[in-house]
């Protein structure tokens, strides 16, 4: 596990220590899980986006046009 030091506005500072108070955990811990599910987010959401770029495409009309804005309802 990493030390690091990070710096943030006064405000931040306060919401954090409430934050983590009121989770009964450290700020330090608090900002490591925060950090940690980010990138959980972020590598799903690449993985998804990865996925749906790779797929084969079967959009076909078989000759008939596509449907107008209008015909939507």
């Amino acid at each position: 596990m990493k030390n690091v030091t990070i710096s943030m506005d006064d405000s931040v500072a306060e919401w954090a220590r409430l934050e983590a108070a009121r989770r009964n955990t450290s700020v330090s811990r608090l900002v490591g899980e925060m950090l940690a599910e980010k990138m959980r987010s972020d590598d799903a959401y690449e993985r998804a986006m990865q996925d749906w770029l790779h797929r084969e495409r079967a959009w076909v009309s078989e000759g008939q046009p596509y449907p107008g804005r209008s015909d939507e309802r």
